[in-house]
């Protein structure tokens, strides 16, 4: 089923955009996890709309109800449901959309593989909507993570052409991880916060939209987890990573720059400290031949310019298959990149936490 993850746990992601809610099913989470509802709310509201000209103006409260799997705090282990219902849906928005290609979304492609069975409304299970719930599962995650002092962060390092300070892939702390997260806007310095903005606003202002890079580091997480080849560790985070909408690429640790360089400048070096096998320098983004090395876990994830503006656009009917224009209608982030922090974030907690249950660890 292609909305669906099987590894060490296994969920199901379902709902369309402007239907009546979305949700997920988790399975094969640990029994007798602590689980903190008002963390988990404080993670998704990382991900919701901001009334501050960055994000669309779509208000969801995005309040999950759990169904099932959550007994007196505590996982039960059996499945995990939860359902977030929708409240502010403008599906009116759509109805000009029916058969008309909206440029660098999936409107075509979805009809054609469902044979035009597929819910057009916003994007229907396409839409980044579906990242809600996704949170949720990440945000479950990343608290059964903690309780084994594995923390995870991540922040924006680059708007269009504004770059923000990468986290050192050495030296990155729990603690920092931990602070960029309070921060209304996930950048490290204030200096980069006020260029992106400036950025996102004056392409909102022009009915323009942008991209941007996004930085994810995990620590404490231990050596010896993962697996070769097709089930390698970079191979689990960048299934998850991939799916959010507006993703186009992945570098793990120093990534495609490791090209501009000579074997002896891109090997990392081992050395042993405190009985501890360590790299003195982390290339390899904390992951080597698919296994985790012990070093931090690092990788950047590739966001495209939201394809939604409110600028004409040529395209075609391809129910009548006649060229025709368009101005897309709604409410729409200017630049996915903010919001799609805890997402990213999500991603690599899902992945982790996978992992150490297939590999035995939990």
């Amino acid at each position: 089923m292609s909305s669906s993850f099987n590894g060490g746990i296994k969920f199901s992601l379902f709902g369309e955009s402007h239907g009546k809610g979305i949700g997920v099913v988790l399975d094969n989470l640990p029994a007798g996890e602590p689980i903190d509802l008002e963390k988990i709310a404080e993670f998704m509201a990382r991900r919701a709309p901001k009334k501050d000209g960055t994000s669309t103006m779509r208000n969801e409260k995005d309040i999950p109800e759990i169904l099932s799997g959550l007994y007196e705090g505590k996982t039960t282990g059996t499945p995990l449901a939860a359902v977030i219902y929708n409240s502010d849906q403008h599906s009116g928005d759509y109805g000009n959309l029916i058969s008309t290609a909206r440029p660098a979304h999936a409107d075509y492609t979805g009809y054609l593989r469902y044979n035009g069975a597929n819910d057009p409304r916003g994007g229907g299970h396409f839409s980044g909507r579906i990242t809600a719930p996704l949170c949720f599962a990440g945000a479950v995650c990343a608290q059964i993570l903690e309780h084994r002092a594995i923390t995870t962060g991540a922040h924006i390092i680059k708007i269009k052409d504004v770059l923000d300070k990468r986290f050192d892939p050495v030296n990155v702390t729990a603690e920092q991880l931990n602070s960029v997260k309070k921060r209304a806007f996930p950048v490290t310095s204030d200096e980069a916060e006020a260029k992106m903005r400036e950025v996102i606003n004056a392409a909102r202002m022009d009915l323009n939209s942008v991209g941007g890079i996004i930085e994810c580091a995990a620590v404490g997480f231990p050596a010896g987890v993962g697996s070769p080849m097709l089930d390698g560790l970079e191979n689990i985070i960048s299934r998850l990573v991939f799916a959010i909408p507006a993703v186009k690429g992945i570098e793990f640790g120093n990534g495609f720059d490791c090209t501009d360089l000579f074997g002896s400048e891109n090997n990392d070096e081992f050395y042993v400290q405190d009985e501890k096998i360590l790299t003195k320098t982390n290339n390899h983004g904390g992951i080597l031949g698919g296994i985790s090395s012990g070093m931090p876990i690092i990788f950047r994830a590739a966001f495209k310019p939201t394809p939604s503006i409110s600028r004409p656009q040529k395209t075609v009917d391809f129910k009548e298959k006649r060229d025709t224009e368009l101005v897309i209608k709604g409410r729409h982030d200017p630049c996915v990149v903010p919001r799609a922090v805890p997402c990213v974030e999500s991603a690599m907690n899902i992945a982790l936490l996978s992992a150490l249950i297939e590999n035995r660890y939990i």
